[in-house]
């Protein structure tokens, strides 16, 4: 009797095996949101790694995070290093992409608790008097993560912190579009 339940155990285990290494060993995830600010603020708001405090989903999970920035926000290069608490790790995200008004495109790379890379996309467009926010990430899976995938959906998983990250965003850049404009100084 033992036997057999050994012998379904590994049968059962080599089965699951067998699945994960069939599963897909790529994802992608991709949330939308409509803007009522011009594409020039929504970008700016994207562009400099210090203004993701106000509206990136994941700012809020660890108060004592370590934030180092290189580089001219908003330029290809520039980085932002993060490392914190277990809710947020540790990681790097670089411009690699950027079209002021249309396009950021983020290396994204977690080097703690997992190490794995990301291609991160925000895609503006003008949508009426607004902007249409795109926000796409695509990266790969090994084994394990695959596995993990079994279980958790990355898009399910992801998706929600997108949806929060750009309804934040929208809050934010809706405020700063409908700040009045800055008065010149008069002329002397």
């Amino acid at each position: 009797m033992l036997r057999k339940i050994l012998l379904a155990a590994v049968a059962i285990v080599v089965l699951f095996l067998g699945f994960v290494a069939t599963r897909p060993s790529t994802y992608a995830v991709e949330r939308q949101t409509t803007v009522a600010a011009p594409p020039a603020v929504v970008y700016a708001e994207l562009a400099d790694f210090h203004r993701w405090e106000a509206w990136s989903p994941w700012a809020k999970l660890d108060p004592n995070v370590k934030n180092t920035y290189e580089g001219q926000p908003g330029a290809v290069g520039s980085k932002q290093e993060w490392s914190g608490n277990k809710d947020v790790g540790r990681g790097r995200m670089t411009v690699k992409d950027a079209r002021p008004g249309e396009r950021l495109g983020i290396d994204l790379e977690f080097i703690e608790p997992f190490a794995s890379r990301a291609d991160t996309d925000f895609v503006l467009s003008p949508d009426g008097a607004g902007t249409r926010v795109s926000w796409k990430m695509a990266g790969t899976m090994g084994f394990m993560e695959k596995a993990f995938g079994v279980f958790m959906n990355m898009d399910a998983m992801i998706g929600k912190d997108f949806e929060k990250g750009l309804a934040q965003l929208k809050a934010v850049a809706e405020k700063e579009a409908s700040r009045p404009a800055p008065v010149p100084a008069a002329a002397p």
